[in-house]
């Protein structure tokens, strides 16, 4: 299991749009190849700030298979324009601490 973490900056005023858009935009990542779960969150400090948590089965499903496939070009059309700066994508793997 890989996750994917994005902290989303939005552009202020733009969070009810955005958040109707990535309503659409997240039936586009569940139905790739390696998508296990999703979960989106709202800063309480910052509320234009969110942050995306996303589980893949492999790396190659998020970095390859869904940025390589044509409902990324619909992610990005939906979704791209409300960042401001561009979020910074990090990729995690869990660590046996037993």
């Amino acid at each position: 299991m890989i996750l994917e973490q994005a902290v989303l900056d939005v552009v202020g005023g733009e969070e009810e749009a955005f958040e109707s858009a990535f309503s659409e935009a997240k039936a586009i990542v569940a139905s790739m190849p390696g998508f296990r779960r999703l979960q989106l969150l709202r800063g309480i400090e910052i509320p234009g700030r969110y942050l995306l948590l996303i589980e893949w089965d492999s790396l190659e499903d998020h970095t390859v298979g869904f940025r390589g496939s044509p409902g990324y070009g619909q992610w990005k059309a939906l979704l791209h324009h409300f960042y401001d700066p561009f979020p910074t994508v990090d990729h995690y793997r869990p660590v046996d601490v037993t």
